[in-house]
């Protein structure tokens, strides 16, 4: 006989739903195959009938239930998500304010910029872009040249003098004579130029021009594979530290290291906030998660701030993160070199967290906590998780595979 179930002699029913099994929120909002209902149950009751049973039982299943409704209305719908988000979680709240009052400082940057102007650096470099492109366009930049002149002037005005720390300067310098060289004349940068051929007569030439050139391809890289992977092994996260202080000129070389990392049109929209004052160190070590049971013993803890002063919309907000990540991994191999070890730390996107940490530093209200770096002289007797990673086929996708 067999023993297949014949579900034809079953009567139409809803079947409850497990109480053990973890909600599967992607089932809910549509976005796998996965259903609540049965099989038969969906083939005997129309769509329409079903979706309203659905609902209707997350409904009376109390407040978690009508999150869990509207969540899978709003994944539908920007309009929906949107009005979730506005009406029912306020999530997204301090973004949104950290996004405008970013936009705000920029803009007062663009009318009194000082060193280390977004908009001075983001020019400048796509006007380099501009110039290592091949072929090379006649006639480039036209739309705003003539603001990175002014913001150049401006920012000049304001140094009255330049020293040889200036190298933004001399940067920004160098790139705009390499255009005007480069570049044909055209009316809609003529004032730009002779503005810029003004200001030029300030500054000394300069044997070395920063400026685009060739890489030194054929030169073999100083370090090889074999030494780099064995120090990105070497780098693990280390929660126990000999107790003292962190000398801060072995920070300021990392800080170097880190300084090279890739940047969105070179902006860097970044400051690590180094903390080694007993006091303050204790505080800060409280306020983000993952630092129970060994916080105590960390001897410097750094908080990598992200500025969204940096950018002029919201379509750039993402890159405060992406760019001081970057930064942070250059930083961490860099302490592995100089003898240091570091500990990666979670900062949640909470409003706790990210309140406390602002209060604490007196963060500006475009400013916002990325992650912290506990730092020190390793404790040969602590131990390290082995945290064996993944392998490549899980890590590692070519093409449409």
């Amino acid at each position: 006989m067999s023993t297949r179930r014949k579900d034809a002699d079953r009567p139409p029913s809803i079947p409850a739903e497990q109480p053990q099994r973890e909600p599967n929120l992607a089932d809910d909002v549509g976005l796998t195959g996965g259903t609540r209902q049965s099989t038969y149950a969906a083939m005997r009751q129309p769509r329409g009938v079903a979706r309203i049973l659905r609902n209707l039982r997350l409904i009376l299943t109390g407040r978690a239930g009508v999150d869990r409704l509207l969540m899978r209305m709003g994944a539908r719908s920007g309009l929906v998500a949107s009005a979730y988000y506005l009406l029912f979680s306020q999530a997204f709240r301090r973004e949104h304010l950290a996004v405008l009052s970013g936009r705000v400082r920029y803009s007062a940057q663009v009318h009194q910029p000082q060193p280390g102007s977004p908009l001075l650096r983001r020019n400048i470099h796509r006007l380099e872009k501009g110039l290592l492109m091949v072929p090379r366009r006649r006639v480039f930049a036209t739309d705003y040249v003539s603001e990175t002149v002014v913001c150049f002037e401006k920012i000049l005005e304001s140094r009255g003098f330049l020293t040889e720390a200036d190298t933004e300067l001399r940067w920004a310098h160098d790139v705009l004579q390499a255009y005007f060289d480069a570049a044909e004349r055209d009316p809609r940068t003529d004032t730009a130029r002779i503005r810029f051929q003004e200001l030029a007569q300030r500054f000394e030439a300069n044997p070395t021009p920063l400026v685009p050139c060739k890489r030194r391809s054929q030169e073999p890289p100083p370090v090889t594979f074999d030494r780099l992977i064995a120090l990105a092994r070497r780098r693990r996260s280390v929660r126990w530290f000999v107790q003292g202080p962190v000398p801060r000129e072995l920070i300021n070389r990392a800080m170097k290291v880190a300084a090279q990392s890739p940047s969105a049109c070179n902006r860097q929209p970044f400051v690590f906030r180094v903390l080694d004052e007993e006091e303050l160190l204790r505080k800060a070590v409280s306020i983000p998660m993952g630092t129970a049971g060994y916080g105590h013993n960390i001897p410097m803890l750094i908080v990598v701030v992200g500025q969204l002063r940096n950018y002029f919309s919201e379509r750039d907000r993402h890159l405060i993160y992406i760019d001081a990540c970057l930064a942070a991994m250059a930083f961490a191999l860099a302490l592995e070199t100089l003898g240091l070890s570091s500990c990666f730390i979670n900062c949640p996107d909470t409003e706790e967290f990210e309140t406390s940490m602002a209060e604490l530093l007196t963060l500006d209200s475009d400013e916002r906590p990325i992650m912290c770096i506990a730092v020190g002289y390793a404790d040969p007797a602590g131990l390290i998780a082995n945290s064996s990673k993944k392998p490549l086929n899980q890590l590692l996708r070519y093409n449409c595979e």
